[in-house]
């Protein structure tokens, strides 16, 4: 099968190569499925650099849909041909979700109703918003400021928050901005006067603040939001001495919250949760795929598809 990973750290661009490999056999507790779609994310990227370092090589690809082709010993919660979606092992084999097949540690059914490129597009997003969320202890009554709320997991965290019954305001761009209004966010602009801005929407600091945004340079600014008290924001994507110093908390702190997603990929079935896919491409167009997510002018979640498939702008 095909496999797209890396056999040292370093600059994506640089490491990952698209290699033939055997195809895995899963474990016990595990599946194995012929991949139909598998999710970008920044964290990809970050594996490449180091993150989570283990064994090499290490494949990339951490959110996935297809149709299960093998099962290991006790598990009995799906059948050969089911259509899940769900999270690679990325750690105990030597390949992830970017593949013809995967083996996966997490997974749920796909519902009808849900295609598989948007099944592929939820694991990480909405993991990662629900344990942030559940970390700030965000509740209905509360204020929440989401920073990045245009990225997939502040875009998925804006929607669970008002599902909590929370007043959100988001900063976002343009491409997201009206979309994030519909849902009934206040939304306000990345501009120089955005502590500003925010704390007059809000008539205060508000409740709690969680950054979503790839610019660690704000983190400062909104604990300035935050009346000085780091410990009411939470980072999903700036970690590192400038958080520490200021209390920012972070998103490793929580449990895995994968037991979510059969709830979200029902409600995304239904049409009222979604991860926006941007762009798709093949497995072997991966670079174009890649140049894009670095670029930072994705404007949704990009996806693979493997072989056989047929890539939509």
């Amino acid at each position: 099968m095909k496999t797209l990973r890396f056999h040292e750290y370093g600059e994506p661009a640089d490491v990952l190569r698209l290699e033939d490999v055997a195809v895995p056999n899963p474990r016990a507790g595990q599946i194995c499925v012929r991949v139909h779609a598998c999710g970008l994310n920044p964290a990809d990227w970050y594996l490449c650099r180091g993150l989570f370092a283990g064994d090499l090589p290490r494949g990339v690809g951490l959110d996935v849909s297809g149709t299960v082709e093998a099962v290991g010993e006790g598990v009995t919660d799906v059948r050969i041909g089911q259509r899940v979606l769900g999270v690679p092992d990325f750690r105990g084999f030597p390949s992830a979700g970017a593949s013809d097949q995967a083996v996966l540690a997490v997974w749920t059914p796909v519902p009808p109703g849900l295609d598989l490129v948007d099944a592929a597009a939820l694991p990480m997003a909405v993991e990662t918003a629900c344990r942030s969320l559940d970390i700030l202890a965000v509740a209905a009554g509360h204020t929440l400021f989401v920073y990045g709320a245009g990225t997939m997991i502040g875009f998925a965290v804006v929607q669970m928050a008002l599902m909590r019954g929370t007043r959100v305001i988001a900063a976002a761009g343009n491409t997201f901005a009206e979309r994030l209004r519909a849902l009934g966010a206040e939304v306000t602009s990345y501009a120089d006067d955005m502590v500003e801005r925010v704390l007059e929407i809000s008539v205060g600091a508000p409740d709690l603040i969680l950054d979503a945004g790839p610019i660690s340079g704000v983190l400062p600014d909104l604990v300035r939001i935050a009346g000085g008290d780091g410990r009411r924001v939470l980072t999903v994507s700036n970690h590192g001495p400038v958080a520490e110093k200021l209390g920012v908390r972070n998103s490793f702190e929580g449990e895995l919250r994968y037991n979510v997603l059969t709830d979200f990929a029902k409600l995304a079935a239904e049409g009222r949760f979604i991860v926006p896919v941007a762009r798709t491409f093949l497995l072997a167009a991966w670079r174009k795929a890649l140049d894009l997510s670095l670029s930072g002018h994705a404007h949704g979640k990009l996806v693979l598809l493997p072989a056989g498939a047929t890539a939509r702008d």
